[in-house]
């Protein structure tokens, strides 16, 4: 069966070149005779794997010296336990932008902790289509967080909030390495790879040294895998980490430099992001539109409805919603371009087109869309 193009929120597509390479080593990697799925994280053929891998990770993000590079499990939602639990200890107080469904749960896992929770601005409003401005955050606040790019409304920050001493974290696991991202204005930062990075089972986190607290300093009862200085002294392997996972990862972040690095990325992405929006924008019957205000529109993810979602209640108008966003989501499967169904949060449909998507890949999407809409207008 030929490659269909995969629009999946994540786990997502990975790039083919580097597929290629973990499948012509997936027997022997490197002359070892084994699998890096075998292998031991504590030996020689191991080791050299990690390292690079958090090399590459500083050379591409530009991580200053004062920051540690930790490779941890749990994916994103256990960052939100492990945030609070390491970070909001001196005032128990921590400031939240509520950008979508990610931000109000990480705000809800903090709280759960102990944590005086702060929203200090919300676009529920408006359904979550827009990120709100922030000048500047002050007050006793342990930190500020944001999700910097929301994979299921298609939002993302244009610019990065102003918290002077007040560390800023942000979960950036929908748009890590999709763009240049100034580290060094960042306390803490943190992506689970499976949209732009590696399969699931590995979470990035990136943290200024001085945050980091012993663990009896973190909130009470902090297990000792929910402390960062656990990960810090020990090199990301306390315990087995997901090793195949961080070897796939350290192959991707030399398939970004090879393609220009963040730069070279942030470029691929606006050339694809504009194609696939300038259409949304500009479909001839607006049988399409896009759901996110410009100005916060995501380059990773893309929400659209038809003309059918016209938001009313009734039985007939919601049965005929569903029946035409089914339609589509199947008739696209099966000319290739697969899982393009929308969050129910959203409805319709969701395109994600991360790192790894071509331009071919939106072409082609477009050129359905367009078919589809004479089919169905």
């Amino acid at each position: 069966m030929a490659r269909v193009y995969n629009f999946s929120a994540g786990p997502s597509c990975l790039p083919e070149e580097v597929l290629k390479e973990c499948a012509a080593e997936m027997l022997d990697y490197n002359g070892t005779g084994q699998s890096v799925m075998e292998m031991s994280h504590r030996s020689k053929a191991y080791e050299p794997i990690i390292e690079d891998a958090e090399k590459m990770v500083r050379k591409l993000m530009n991580v200053p010296e004062n920051y540690k590079v930790l490779f941890v499990q749990g994916g994103g939602s256990t960052q939100f336990a492990m945030v609070a639990q390491n970070l909001g200890i001196k005032n128990k107080k921590a400031a939240y932008i509520e950008t979508g469904v990610w931000a109000k749960k990480a705000a809800a896992e903090a709280k759960k902790l102990g944590i005086a929770v702060d929203v200090i601005v919300s676009s529920k409003d408006k359904n979550y289509s827009y990120i709100p401005k922030v000048e500047k955050v002050t007050g006793d606040y342990d930190y500020v967080y944001i999700c910097f790019n929301n994979t299921i409304m298609g939002t993302h920050y244009e610019y990065i909030p102003e918290t002077g001493d007040i560390p800023l974290v942000a979960d950036i696991s929908s748009c890590v390495l999709s763009e240049p991202l100034d580290v060094s204005k960042f306390g803490l930062l943190f992506a689970g790879a499976q949209k732009n990075l590696a399969p699931a089972g590995v979470t990035l986190v990136i943290v200024r040294e001085d945050l980091i607290p012993e663990p009896e300093a973190c909130l009470p009862g902090t297990p000792t895998m929910l402390a960062y200085k656990t990960h810090a002294d020990n090199g990301s392997m306390y315990n087995t980490p997901p090793c195949y996972t961080i070897y796939v990862l350290d192959k991707v972040l030399h398939w970004i430099e090879k393609n220009g690095g963040a730069e070279g990325m942030l470029k691929r992405n606006q050339e694809k992001a504009e194609y696939l929006y300038n259409y949304l924008d500009n479909n001839e019957g607006n049988f399409y539109h896009a759901t996110t205000e410009k100005g916060s529109r995501s380059l990773m993810n893309v929400p659209f409805l038809t003309k059918y979602s016209t938001g009313a209640t009734d039985e007939a108008s919601v049965a005929k919603e569903k029946e035409i966003n089914d339609k589509f989501v199947k008739e696209a499967a099966a000319a290739g371009l697969v899982n393009l169904k929308g969050h129910r949060l959203v409805g319709g449909m969701r395109a994600s087109i991360y790192n790894a998507m071509t331009l071919d890949g939106v072409k082609a999407l477009v050129e359905f869309m367009k078919k589809f809409a004479e089919a169905n207008k």
